[in-house]
């Protein structure tokens, strides 16, 4: 199953500088360890050492928060779109 990551400016140094890049898997899982063994240091980045999503991160799938879905576990159809998202943080009001 083939489906498209966005990859934000910060993460773009494990991705050679691409901005999109392909990757494959069933769930959104798949997709994170497909990614880990193409663009080696990524996962770390994504996930903390007990394999859960990072907290300053967010996942959407064709433009939905999968923390609404089922996380990790949120099933990919073909030619899906993922955007990594980091929180931003700061600032005055």
């Amino acid at each position: 199953m083939a489906v498209s990551v966005r990859i934000p400016t910060p993460l773009r140094k494990f991705t050679d500088g691409k901005g999109e890049v392909e990757a494959s898997g069933n769930t959104v899982t798949e997709v994170v360890d497909n990614l880990e063994a193409n663009f080696p240091g990524i996962k770390e980045k994504l996930c903390d050492e007990s394999g859960k999503l990072r907290k300053f991160l967010n996942i959407y799938l064709n433009d939905e928060d999968i923390r609404f879905m089922d996380s990790l576990d949120t099933e990919l159809r073909d030619g899906d779109s993922l955007a990594l998202i980091p929180a931003i943080a700061g600032g005055r009001f």
